[in-house]
């Protein structure tokens, strides 16, 4: 393992995999937060919860993030929609926590006929839903998915349905098409939080537990990467000494 980097500008953090597992914290997390300090941003492909949210829950379990420091897939794909369609017609395939966000930023959830269809993580997504969002998209609807990732694995090791796999369907039953992705590997993510720390991502590290999603993202901004490994984040070696 790559002995950890103390001395970047500012340091981006994945959450699920690098600071916990469900609701558990991994062996590193506290180090890590305390570590870098006023120095990070949690950069997420969480597309269910709003920062506010998180901050609370994490609050919770102990761990310290404002949640100006926190950087979510799903509310930033609600806020790109929002600054390209301004009151536009969306329909939105995500939890009540997004459709109240969408709505605050200005948009039409409920028109018959929508500029947008936005897929994020439903837990109650269903047939009706499918051949509404498949039907959209034929009408002529842009296509936005909060994050590429098909599952994660559960606490009982089993996987648990995310955004990628319901935008998967959808495309087949509506055919292929281009569409925009928001979460990562995909720059956005990581250039506002980059934004927010007042930093370049060459100044940066991405700290991550999925080479495809961080690793991948952070190398084609040329921002450093240091892979997380069974939440551990120091060089092992080291792990007596700190």
């Amino acid at each position: 393992m790559i002995e950890f980097d103390l001395h970047a500008r500012g340091y981006l953090i994945d959450l699920d995999g690098t600071l916990l597992s469900g609701r558990t914290i991994l062996p590193d997390a506290r180090w890590l937060l305390k570590a870098v300090a006023g120095r990070h941003v949690l950069v997420s492909n969480n597309a269910e919860h709003t920062p506010h949210q998180l901050s609370h829950m994490l609050h919770t379990l102990g761990l310290e993030i404002a949640e100006e420091g926190i950087v979510l897939a799903g509310t930033c794909a609600i806020d790109r929609i929002a600054m390209s369609y301004p009151g536009g017609a969306v329909m939105l395939l995500g939890s009540h926590a997004l459709q109240t966000y969408a709505k605050d930023k200005g948009l039409c959830l409920d028109a018959p006929k929508p500029d947008v269809v936005l897929v994020a993580r439903d837990r109650q997504f269903s047939y009706a839903k499918l051949a509404a969002a498949a039907g959209a998209l034929t009408d002529g609807a842009e296509f936005y998915v909060a994050a590429p990732d098909l599952s994660h694995p559960g606490t009982d090791g089993k996987p648990v349905p995310e955004t990628g796999a319901l935008a998967a369907a959808i495309l087949a039953c509506a055919g292929a098409r281009d569409y925009i992705i928001i979460g990562k590997p995909e720059p956005i993510l990581f250039e506002l939080a980059c934004k927010r720390l007042g930093i370049e991502p060459s100044e940066a590290v991405m700290i991550g537990d999925n080479p495809q999603t961080d690793g991948l993202g952070a190398h084609r901004l040329g921002m450093r990467f240091h892979l997380v490994q069974n939440g551990i984040i120091r060089q092992p070696l080291r792990l007596a000494t700190v």
